[in-house]
Formats: structure tokens, sequence, C-alpha cells
């Protein structure tokens, strides 16, 4: 466990034994965490910094709100960013959503911004990954996908940090040869 994961994980519990300080110190530390977190994905989306802050706030408010479900026995960051993506997803669902009120002559900004290269994409990787054995699967998903560092990755997995980074290796090595055998046929 890293050290911020840790201190964490201690403020948050100690926050649900009654220690008002810890918890406020535990929302304190997770604000910048947050703030980058969605400052760096809203970028991507062409969103501005003020959306970020917004979402921040949301996402606080719902680890507040949600704190009884946070389990112990567990690492406390895939829950808190795990809140925080749900939060995001919701967020561009809504202004995905309230693009469908443009008027009919601004109808190139919506179909500009379609994203059909990544769902098909998604939906190749899914494919990709069922071919893979279940641990890599879970290697993969865990550190490539969900951002989970390597040793979060060998915990959540009961897998060691060694097998977790073979496992997405070996696990690349055979979506890269799919793809390829693809290509040639």
């Amino acid at each position: 466990m890293t050290t911020n994961e840790q201190e964490l994980k201690s403020l948050m519990t100690a926050g649900l034994d009654g220690d008002g300080a810890a918890y406020r110190r535990l929302l304190e530390r997770l604000s910048p965490h947050l703030r980058s977190y969605y400052r760096g994905r809203l970028a991507r989306a062409g969103r501005g910094a003020s959306e970020a802050e917004d979402l921040l706030q949301e996402a606080l408010l719902a680890i507040h709100t949600r704190r009884h479900t946070y389990d112990q026995a567990e690492l406390f960051t895939p829950w808190m960013y795990a809140i925080a993506r749900y939060k995001l997803i919701d967020y561009l669902r809504r202004i995905n959503a309230s693009r469908g009120d443009l008027p009919i002559e601004n109808v190139d900004d919506l179909t500009a911004r379609a994203d059909h290269d990544g769902v098909e994409s998604s939906i190749d990787l899914r494919r990709l990954m069922t071919r893979l054995p279940a641990k890599m699967q879970r290697a993969i998903q865990y550190v490539k996908l969900d951002g989970l560092s390597v040793a979060e990755a060998a915990h959540r997995s009961g897998m060691t940090e060694s097998a977790v980074k073979i496992s997405i290796h070996r696990g690349l090595k055979a979506m890269t040869a799919a793809i390829k055998a693809e290509d040639k046929s």
C-alpha cells in the first residue's frame, strides 16, 4: 500500500469511527486529487476548470453521503475513484443529453463531437479481452483501464505485483497478436 493510500484509509477509518477532525482532513486531502482527476478528463472533453470544481463538490458530497458503504477491509482510493468516475459519467451524460436541444443550424456542433470511434474501440477491446484468461483480463482491467497502481491491482486480485505485471505484458502481447492476425485476414 502506498503512503498516500495508507494515510487516506486511516483518515477515512478514523472519520467513520467518529473523529470529525480526521474526516475534515480526509476531505481536504481528497480535494487536490479529485480536482486534478476532473480537470484532466474534462480538458480532454473540451470542458473548463469551473466544471471540474462543480464535479469536485458533487464527488465530495457523494463520498460523504455514501461513506457508510466503504468496506474498511478494502483499499480506500479505488472506492473513492469509483465514486468520482460515476459522477464524471453522470455529468458527461447530462451534457450530452443537453446537446439534443441544439437548433438544427447547429447540427455540425453535435455531429462533430460524436464518438463513434470510441464506441467501436470499446467494443473491439471487450471482444479482445474475452479471449484472454481471467487473470490477464483482471490485471489489464485494473491497471490499464481502471487506472489502479500495480500494487493496488495485486491487492485487489490476490496476485503478486510481479504476476500482475507479467499478466499485463502477456495479455497485451496476445491482444496485439490477435489484432495483427485479424488485419492479415
